[in-house]
Formats: structure tokens, C-alpha cells, sequence
């Protein structure tokens, strides 16, 4: 697949990065010609540098051949102009764009037709990191929470620790445990190593747990694997950006929430618009105000400013003055490996990564609907659909034992219709299944993505 990426910056060169790995054939357009040196230097790419909205450069890129452009400049206009010239003049395919302002997303199904501003995916980075936080804050306890099946089924990361239910135990003890509840092992990782579950696996103090579940049973799961945490109540938002105020917004209604914004005009914006948000103008880094504004009794702590070393001080001040949790918006990847690392931190929100996964549902081949990246991009949760019949497919008519996976793949779960079947050897596969798989080493994309491929006679 031939793809151009406008956009050298953070997602640019992280998507760049992920898709080289993957033997595409990868062009980034950037007017910054260091950038794209650097680019150049670690990867197997090619680069052109120039304005990604002008068609010369454009066709440097190889648009005329182009299967997919991937717009992803810090300008909507910029992305989306380049979608409009690889439609209009070169005829691609697949257009996807970054767009972050709310103006042109609030008019999306006018605006982002073919015969207005030809975009076929939108995404937006401030939405998918919003939601992502929402989703850690409705399951206390969560490392990450993934939806697969319009939100029918859960994947969710956890820490297993002293005390509970199931720690020490082999797995196949989950069962028996829990007898009305059907729930799967996706994946462990001990000590970044990642483990295959099977039903002899033994679950260890601070394993880093991946489990699947109906949607309905992630908080009964999750009490059995670590102790149960109370629900939240009262959450403090440093920031008042796109990220911020979508969450205040999303939160507000179910949390006491507070959220402090540095920039006065800007809270007095934040304090018109938010119904029930409590707005403070301050520096999240400042001691005395979290001290003044109980920062103790703060069941979250999350930072989500511009700044990675204003969330990283912020996050770290806020716990040590006793905030339960603390959650940090990180864009540098080398900071988020150093903090995953350390207990000073909670959770960690990469942006790029969050990203990484909505766009790759839109490449993969076969009819891949959701991705999710995990572990800085390592491994690799997909929702994949099951076309053909018995003769012409690899996986349907076929008992989940006796599908051929590539190592280190686990099917977790299956979707038919509105029912929810977790994976267990015996399940077979039907037409038009919704199966969830867990890669912990994404090298083996491509063999999955064999797997769900129709034949050209399905079409």
C-alpha cells in the first residue's frame, strides 16, 4: 500500500514510524526540512519537503499512485486541502484528516462529503483522548479500557495486586470462581514480558492483566482480580484546553469536578460555558492552591495542559500532597517510557498512541473495524469481521482451538449480533462475526490480517 502522511510532527512521525515496520511504502510531506532529515535517517521512507496542500508537491509525493493520504499537519485547513487536492486531482482513494476544531466537527456530514470537502475519516485527537480518560474514570482501578462492538465488549488492563480473589491462582480457578460470570485472560504482562495465558497460568502480584468481558461485567471481573476501589467522586482537571473542557463537560453531570485554567480569559470562557464545573484561574504546579483547594480529599488528579513537563510536576505534586490517582497527558514518547517505569505517575495518556489506533482501523486489510495500540505501540488489540463461508475463509465453520493463529494471537471474544461469546476452544466462528484478537507482538499483523481476508469472489 502506497500512502502519503502530511505532517512530520508527533502523530506524523509516530504513524510513519508504526507503518514503515509494516513494509508500506510511506512518503511524509513536511515544510520542515530537519524534521524530515530525521525522519529519513531512522526509518525506510521517503520524504518531500514543501506546503502538503500544493499539488506539485503532491505529485513529488507519488500522489498519482496513491492509495490512501493521511493528512495529519497542526493546520485542519492544510489537512484538509490536501484531502481536497489528492480527490479533485489525483483521484485517491482513501482520505483521512486530523481536524481538531469543533466549528467544522459540529457541521461534519455537510461539510466533509464528496461533493463538499472530500474527507472519508475524520479524526480528532482531543476526542479520542476525552473519551479515553471518561472511560478510566468510570472503571476505578483501570489501567486502560477499550471498547470493541459499538461498546458491547470490554478489553481492560488492570494490576493485579496483594489480596486479591484470584492472585495466586491458575487461571482456570476464574471459572470456578465466578461461575455465573463469562470472562477471558486476553494477555499478561510480567515485567514487560508477555505471557499466553493458559488455564495453568498462575496470576502474580503486579501482573499488568488484559481481560475481555461483556461490557455489563467489567466491574465484577475487575473485583476479583485486585481490590475493589470506590467509586470516584470529586475530580480535579489541570488544563482548560480542547482535552480539558471536553472532559469537565463530559464529567460534570456524575462528578463534583474543579478545573483549573492559567490563562484568566480563558477560565472566565470555561466558567460560561461549564454548567457545573467549578472553574479556578491558577498554576496547577502552584502547592498552595492545591493545598487550598483540598487537593487530599481529590479522588483523580488528571493534567492534560500543552506542557508535558507542567502535567508530569503537576501530577507528581498533586500525589504527593495525597491525591488518590493521578492521570498525565504525555506527547514525547521517550517521557512516557521513563514514566511508565516509575510509580510517581498513575497513568499515562499518550495522545499519539490513542491516535495511532483510530487511524489504523481505516489501513488494515481485511474488514478491520477498531484497533487499539497498547504498550507504547508493542502490542495490539483489533475488532476483525468474519467474511465468506466455510470454503472460502480461514476462521468460519472452524472451532477457535483449531484456527491457525500466528504466535503470540489470542481471540478473546466473539460478537454475533447482540451476543456476546467469549472465546473458549469449542466456539465456532460464523459469517459475519465480530472476533476480538490480542497481538502482543504486532510484527504478526500481516498473518492476522491473512486470515480475515474475503476472496475476491465475496465481493
Amino acid at each position: 500500500m502506497k500512502i502519503i502522511i502530511p505532517g512530520a510532527g508527533q502523530v506524523g512521525g509516530n504513524l510513519a514510524q508504526n507503518l514503515a515496520r509494516e513494509a508500506g511504502d510511506i512518503t511524509v510531506v513536511d515544510i520542515d526540512g530537519d524534521t524530515l532529515r530525521d525522519l529519513q535517517d531512522r526509518l525506510d521512507i521517503r520524504t518531500v519537503k514543501g506546503h502538503a496542500s500544493h499539488p506539485d508537491i503532491l505529485r513529488q509525493a507519488g500522489a498519482e499512485e496513491a492509495d490512501m493520504i493521511i493528512a495529519v499537519t497542526n493546520s485542519d485547513e492544510v489537512n484538509m486541502m490536501a484531502c481536497q487536492v489528492g480527490h479533485t486531482v489525483y483521484h485517491t482513494p482513501t482520505k483521512i484528516a486530523r481536524v481538531r476544531a469543533t466549528g467544522y466537527l459540529s457541521h461534519e456530514e455537510a461539510i466533509f462529503g464528496n461533493e463538499a470537502m472530500p474527507v472519508d475519516f475524520l479524526v480528532n485527537p482531543e476526542q479520542i483522548v476525552t473519551e479515553d480518560v471518561k472511560q478510566l474514570i468510570d472503571h476505578p482501578g483501570a489501567l486502560q479500557v477499550m471498547d470493541f462492538a459499538a461498546g458491547q465488549v470490554k478489553l481492560v488492563a488492570i494490576k493485579a495486586y496483594y489480596g486479591g480473589p484470584l492472585v495466586d491462582q491458575e487461571l482456570r480457578y476464574l471459572r470456578q470462581h465466578m461461575p455465573s460470570i463469562d470472562t477471558r485472560v486476553a494477555a499478561i504482562f510480567r515485567r514487560d514480558r508477555p505471557i499466553i495465558p493458559e488455564g495453568s497460568t498462575v496470576i502474580e502480584p503486579d501482573d499488568e492483566v488484559f481481560f475481555i468481558a461483556a461490557s455489563a461485567d467489567i466491574q465484577a471481573v475487575m473485583s476479583e482480580l485486585r481490590r475493589t476501589e470506590r467509586p470516584y467522586k470529586r475530580i480535579v482537571i489541570a488544563g482548560g484546553g480542547h482535552i480539558g473542557a471536553g472532559l469537565a463537560r463530559g464529567l460534570e453531570q456524575r462528578y463534583r469536578v474543579f478545573i483549573i485554567e492559567q490563562r484568566k480569559q480563558r477560565a472566565y470562557e470555561l466558567s460560561e460555558t461549564l454548567d457545573h464545573a467549578i472553574v479556578l484561574a491558577g498554576d496547577a504546579s502552584d502547592r498552595d492552591l492545591l493545598l487550598a483547594e483540598n487537593v487530599e480529599e481529590t479522588d483523580v488528579f488528571c493534567s492534560v495542559t500543552n506542557d508535558d513537563e507542567v502535567n508530569i510536576m503537576s501530577c507528581m505534586l498533586a500525589k504527593d500532597l495525597g491525591a488518590r490517582k493521578v492521570i498525565a497527558l504525555i506527547n514525547n514518547p521517550a517521557y512516557v517510557d521513563l514514566i511508565q517505569r516509575s510509580d510517581d505517575i498513575d497513568i499515562v495518556i499518550s495522545p499519539q498512541q490513542a491516535t495511532l489506533g483510530s487511524i489504523l482501523s481505516h489501513i488494515r486489510k481485511g474488514d478491520v473495524v477498531r484497533v487499539h495500540t497498547l504498550r507504547s505501540g508493542a502490542a495490539e488489540a483489533i475488532e476483525a469481521i468474519a467474511h465468506g463461508d466455510e470454503r472460502s475463509s480461514k476462521v468460519i465453520g472452524k472451532a477457535i482451538e483449531d484456527i491457525d493463529l500466528p504466535e503470540g494471537t489470542t481471540i478473546g471474544a466473539i460478537v454475533r449480533d447482540d451476543e456476546v461469546l467469549i472465546a473458549h476452544d469449542d466456539v465456532i466462528v460464523a459469517p459475519d462475526d465480530h472476533i476480538i484478537l490480542f497481538l502482543v507482538d504486532r510484527k504478526r499483523i500481516q498473518d492476522v490480517e491473512k486470515l480475515f481476508q474475503a476472496p475476491f469472489s465475496f465481493f
